[in-house]
């Protein structure tokens, strides 16, 4: 087995096609053909599958390309650190982040210290940023929860006040807070199982015994908001997260403590990584700046 022919294997499977791969990375097409040929005829395993005239990665493609993923990621991990300066003067910064609203704080706090080093910031859900950050796709996750793991180096950042919002004609608009047990039977319109919103919102609910009458589920915060402004129902967001709107009225919950919470999370194995260790040391700077109250786990 040749290094070549791992590094073709892995360009095809990353790029979606053979084609794809020779025009992303000039090279030949006939080139990539037969190093990935090669290397499965030394293994007599077939790693894409023909799917009518595309050609897909097989079971073992997909697994394979787990392993060059964190083969190359290591290895662009070896040329950024013999080519970064002490100063952090060059390198790049992968972040996956479940919003922009518990990021951007970050990334401006870190621009502002190392305005050289490149940030790559992507968008997903808890699960995804968690897969990215194992896969090495990433070096730094942010999220709003994050269960216990040995893997992991956990830093609390923030925590964000969950709200109600309702629309301007609603009963409870006048209201300035609200109680939880004043929200039996309205109707409520939630995220999806798995949002640590609704995971936050529906524990308060519990301990109070109340119970709203489910209306919608839906996976978009901008979707929620788009629905309660129908007068669908009504429904509860992180403070941070709610978009003003003619339309609607943000409540501030009275009497119970219903939070989100925002989690900086690397691998351990990669903490002593200089760009990685000086992310996190602006993370902690800029949040005992701003006075958060973290909840540590």
């Amino acid at each position: 087995m040749r290094y070549t022919q791992l590094r073709s294997f892995h360009l095809v499977a990353g790029s979606g096609g053979f084609n794809a791969a020779a025009d992303a990375f000039n090279i030949s097409q006939p080139t990539l053909t037969a190093q990935v040929g090669a290397l499965e005829a030394e293994f007599g395993v077939e790693l894409f599958v023909k799917r009518g005239r595309r050609r897909e990665l097989s079971d073992t493609g997909r697994q394979l390309l787990a392993i060059t993923t964190r083969l190359f990621a290591e290895e662009a991990e070896v040329q950024a650190f013999l080519s970064e300066t002490r100063e952090l003067r060059t390198g790049r910064l992968s972040i996956s982040a479940v919003g922009p609203f518990h990021v951007t704080e970050m990334l401006a706090a870190f621009n502002q210290a190392y305005p050289n080093i490149e940030l790559a910031v992507k968008l997903g859900n808890s699960a995804e940023v968690l897969d990215d950050l194992a896969s090495y796709r990433c070096d730094v996750a942010v999220l709003a929860y994050i269960d216990e793991d040995d893997r992991l180096l956990t830093m609390p950042y923030r925590r964000h006040p969950v709200a109600v919002f309702v629309r301007r004609d609603h009963g409870l608009a006048a209201r300035d807070t609200i109680r939880l047990p004043e929200l039996e039977g309205e109707p409520m319109i939630v995220r999806e199982k798995g949002s640590t919103t609704r995971r936050a919102f529906e524990d308060a609910l519990a301990r109070t015994g109340t119970k709203p009458r489910l209306v919608m589920e839906i996976g978009s915060r901008e979707a929620i908001r788009e629905a309660v402004i129908h007068g669908l129902g009504i429904s509860y967001v992180s403070e941070t997260e709610f978009v003003p709107d003619a339309c609607l009225k943000l409540i501030p919950i009275e009497g119970a403590e219903v939070y989100t919470y925002t989690h900086v999370v690397v691998l351990k194995q990669r903490e002593s990584s200089r760009v990685i260790r000086a992310f996190l040391d602006v993370v902690m700077q800029t949040r005992d700046a701003f006075g958060a109250e973290p909840r540590t786990s």
